[in-house]
């Protein structure tokens, strides 16, 4: 931060107005990132080592919220986004003594000085010296370099200030009709928000698969649900431009051109790791910052977690980046154990994920058949359709399970459910059943429970184990 001459000020250690003094002598853990990995590391490390100077640089205005829950939010007019946070910036500094600076934008990470620099939203420069740096900078939204993404009306959803300005700008414009550029998790959840508001909405993505991960038999259930919900789908239609044209907006594909008041950009996110890479720091998949089972970084003392760092597969051993919500809170945990002295490793990560489509819960967890080829498995499948309860019991809806092993090991693989109800925690017993690196054959011998209102007898991914060992 400048002083009156205009030169910088370099803090000796950050506190609670961001300035500390010489006579100070604690560890300096700094972190950049104020969301789900920052902050727990951020409390923990506080909790463990209290005379620890913990200081928290974040961007934008947030911390500690909901994004997960932002497509549910924006579904309902009226209701504030803020609602969302769970923890404001003043708790953590009135309460834990953490010096949370919001509005402080790191541009530059120094390994060999171990310090950051970078601007306020005034345009101030700052730096901040560091023991211990944690990078938790997230992700970001693709948004793809071609004519028009940037009009205004053009949105994506990431943070906290993407659904503020989605949820206003539906407000403000009285918008009526919608593009959703993409089909993922996040396109999905948002058809559905968007739709509730009695929107229209069409969806258009280049590839002309619905779900290109899930078994096509489940995928055309959750296309038809989309379907009937009154979405516009457009599969293999690849965006060339977006127009303003009168007082909305035209997406415009080759042989294909949507009208709408407003477009969400929903094609997928991207680590964000511009710092650590101009800082010399190795990264890996998706060029995600590269962390060992510790969350250490290629440079010491550096810590990397949470949507902007890479992880372990549990099931292949290889490295992945799959930006979830728990992973980024369970790795803020192990960094503030690790440089408080309580030696912490994650074995991984096995990409288990639930979402809701309408009526439908989709959820998946480990590989799918081309990953598990990809990595060397000689894979072998089966897809059951079954009943949520037991036959003769009210409300009983179909359930659908994809289930993966190998031929070669016998190992469970993967798994992929879609039905109305019984799948979200369903979907955790194969999770558990890849971490304890199970066979089919062991798996379809769990003890699962049994009741005529949640289950058949044979629960339905015991039912799918025991077809899927008749192809082993």
């Amino acid at each position: 931060m400048p002083d009156l001459t205009g030169e910088t000020i370099v803090p000796r250690l950050a506190g609670r107005n961001g300035i500390s003094y010489q006579g100070e002598s604690s560890m300096k853990f700094l972190i950049i990132g104020g969301d789900a990995a920052g902050m727990s590391a951020a409390s923990r490390a506080k909790r463990s080592m209290p005379d620890m100077a913990v200081t928290v640089l974040e961007m934008s205005q947030d911390v500690s919220y909901s994004a997960c829950g932002m497509p549910y939010n924006i579904a309902v007019p009226g209701k504030a986004i803020e609602d969302l946070v769970v923890r404001h910036a003043d708790v953590f500094r009135q309460k834990q003594g953490i010096d949370v600076l919001t509005g402080h934008r790191v541009d530059a990470i120094h390994p060999k000085e171990k310090k950051v620099s970078g601007l306020t939203l005034q345009g101030e420069k700052f730096e901040f010296p560091y023991d211990k740096l944690l990078i938790a900078t997230g992700g970001s939204p693709i948004v793809p370099k071609l004519p028009g993404f940037d009009l205004p009306g053009v949105l994506a959803l990431k943070s906290l200030d993407h659904g503020r300005k989605i949820k206003a700008y539906i407000d403000e414009h009285n918008v009526k009709k919608a593009v959703i550029i993409g089909m993922g998790y996040i396109g999905l959840e948002m058809c559905e928000s968007l739709r509730a508001r009695s929107i229209e909405v069409a969806m258009v993505k280049p590839n002309s698969n619905f779900i290109p991960w899930m078994a096509d038999e489940l995928s055309d259930v959750v296309q038809k649900e989309v379907d009937s919900n009154g979405a516009k789908l457009h599969l293999g239609h690849a965006v060339q431009k977006i127009e303003a044209v009168n007082n909305g907006l035209s997406v415009v594909c080759e042989d294909l051109t949507l009208d709408a008041d407003m477009v969400i950009v929903a094609i997928g996110i991207t680590p964000n790791s511009e710092c650590a890479v101009a800082a010399g720091l190795e990264t890996g998949i998706k060029n995600a910052i590269a962390v060992d089972r510790q969350l250490k970084t290629s440079e010491e003392n550096i810590y990397a977690a949470g949507d902007c760092a890479d992880a372990y597969h549990v099931v292949t051993g290889d490295k992945t980046w799959i930006p979830l919500a728990l992973r980024a809170n369970r790795a803020g945990w192990a960094v503030a154990d690790n440089i408080c002295g309580k030696s912490a490793e994650l074995d991984g990560v096995v990409g288990t994920s639930v979402f809701k489509v309408f009526d439908l819960q989709i959820a998946r967890t480990g590989l799918t058949l081309k990953e598990a080829v990809k990595y060397g498995f000689d894979p072998v499948e089966v897809v059951i359709k079954t009943r949520s309860r037991a036959h003769a019991h009210p409300g009983s809806t179909p359930i659908r399970v994809h289930l993966i092993g190998d031929k070669k090991s016998g190992r469970l693989l993967g798994a992929q459910m879609v039905g109305k109800e019984g799948v979200a925690h369903r979907i955790n017993a194969v999770a558990v059943a890849l971490h304890a690196q199970m066979t089919v054959e062991k798996f379809s011998q769990t003890d699962l429970a049994y009741a005529p209102p949640f289950s058949p007898v044979w629960d339905p991914l015991l039912t799918a184990a025991n077809q899927l060992l008749k192809r082993m």
